[in-house]
């Protein structure tokens, strides 16, 4: 679970939310700070960054911090802020916000964010450790706490006030990621570009050599993910990126705009469609690449709505969709819930978030569900009925049988959010056609990794890559639609 307040170092703003459900109003003033909640257990596609700011962190001079230790140290103010929400405080009494904080955050607001992280990680036990930080002009304490269900990294920043100027909540920090072992990095080279208004921050990956090549753009999955699609020690993106690019194949991949620009989003147009449009227009112009020859890839969230971008894009050579849903958020959040009260029978508080998701289907399946009208989300964070009108009624495997052009469907078998029934879905409606191809990897979750035994959020934590099988067949089928043509 991640959960955001407040602005990073450097006065970046962060919009927080609730698996692929933006949070927050459109016409919200400037400064004010969007909040939403992030679920693990669905955010891997969804997602699955860190809502972290960019910039580099460098070890602390203790020494310089060390003066009037008892009412200056960040440790010692980081320790007391968790034991207030631990306890209770919502007020926080003895640990002062910001002004932008004070204004955010009032206890309510505070008290709901710190009951809906012990509602995914179990109930809190103890702080294990503390490592101090300077960014940016801030001093930031990484408190790691440890609940019933796993270990969380609270990400505290301060500024030069000792003033309380933002929290993040997330998994414990990751290993660093290491190139994969099918990756030739002498075969290509990356530059960065900007994708559409928005000036989405991107980087296109183009094979060394005589082009022009053809191009594939990476779509995520749900949450506020980075260029790479991070989750936890996995960079499924920057993976499929320099693999394909070994390969002899441009890879244009971007930071969402749910991260980078999410003022004014209000449906998964304005979050995931209109982006990936101006993606592939920006991959048809760039240097090296067959115009003719540009390919889309749709992640989680991404292979739910590629049927519908390809449907508004007749020009794309083919489709990739890996691991897409085939059914609306809210089920999907019924099948994850259901799935780990599988795994722990007992917890009650799973049982009432249960309850209270297949609530909330009924409400947003309404005849009378407004545009304007709020909602909660079962699993915290705030959003609109136009986000779920947006897709109502939206098949994607049927929209997918109405294409032009080609088809890939990958599925790892070992995948809790998307699962086999989704895969029958795509097969169902695309099983005969001719220029659908279909395929499953049994040891492989969500972020095409390899693994064994029950999946679960806690495997994303491990350092892994998409599988290099997966690689070779994307390669392959976009060699193959190109010898055979539209």
């Amino acid at each position: 679970m991640k959960v955001a307040l407040s602005r990073g170092p450097r006065g970046s703003r962060r919009s927080l939310f609730a698996s692929r459900a933006l949070a927050g109003a459109p016409g919200s003033r400037p400064r004010r700070v969007a909040l939403a909640i992030l679920v693990a257990a669905l955010g891997a596609g969804v997602g699955c960054a860190p809502a972290v700011d960019p910039a580099p962190s460098t070890p602390t001079r203790n020494a310089a911090m060390n003066d009037d230790a008892a009412t200056r140290s960040i440790e010692t103010r980081a320790r007391t802020f968790i034991a207030e929400l631990a306890s209770g405080a919502w007020a926080h009494p003895k640990t002062a916000f910001d002004a932008a904080m004070t204004s955010a955050v009032p206890a309510d607001t505070l008290e709901g964010l710190w009951r809906a992280l012990e509602k995914d990680a179990g109930a809190f036990r103890a702080i294990e450790g503390v490592k101090e930080l300077e960014e940016g002009g801030h001093r930031v304490a990484h408190v790691t706490c440890r609940f019933d269900r796993g270990a969380k990294t609270l990400r505290l920043v301060f500024d030069r006030e000792d003033k309380l100027a933002g929290m993040f909540v997330r998994p414990p920090e990751a290993a660093a990621w290491t190139a994969p072992s099918y990756a030739d990095v002498g075969a290509f080279e990356e530059r960065d570009v900007e994708i559409g208004d928005a000036a989405l921050p991107g980087t296109l990956t183009t094979p060394k050599g005589a082009g022009p090549f053809p191009a594939i753009v990476l779509v995520h999955g749900s949450g506020p993910n980075d260029r790479d699609e991070s989750v936890g020690a996995v960079k499924p993106f920057k993976d499929l990126a320099w693999g394909l690019a070994s390969r002899g194949v441009a890879v244009l991949r971007y930071v969402k705009r749910s991260r980078h620009a999410p003022a004014g989003i209000v449906t998964q147009r304005d979050e995931v469609e209109s982006p990936a449009r101006d993606a592939v227009e920006l991959a048809r112009r760039a240097p090296g690449v067959d115009p003719k020859r540009v390919f889309l890839l749709g992640h989680s969230q991404g292979g739910y709505l590629a049927p519908r971008i390809a449907a508004a894009d007749p020009g794309l050579a083919g489709v990739v969709i890996l691991a897409g849903s085939t059914c609306p958020l809210v089920d999907s959040l019924i099948d994850q819930l259901e799935y780990f009260a599988t795994l722990s029978p007992a917890d009650a508080s799973l049982r009432a978030t249960l309850a209270d998701a297949r609530a909330f289907k009924r409400r947003v399946e309404a005849p009378g569900l407004r545009a304007d009208e709020e909602l909660v989300f079962p699993v915290g964070g705030k959003l609109t009925g136009a986000y779920f009108l947006d897709v109502r009624g939206y098949d994607p495997p049927a929209t997918a049988k109405t294409l032009a052009c080609r088809l890939l469907v990958l599925q790892g078998e070992r995948d809790y959010q998307v699962t086999a029934k989704d895969f029958d879905g795509w097969k169902a409606a695309l099983g005969s056609r001719p220029k659908a191809t279909l395929k499953t990897y049994a040891s492989l979750n969500h972020l095409f990794v390899s693994g064994e035994g029950p999946p679960g959020p806690a495997e994303y934590e491990r350092p892994g890559h998409v599988d290099e099988r997966v690689v070779a067949d994307v390669a392959a089928w976009i060699a193959g639609a190109e010898r055979r043509g539209p």
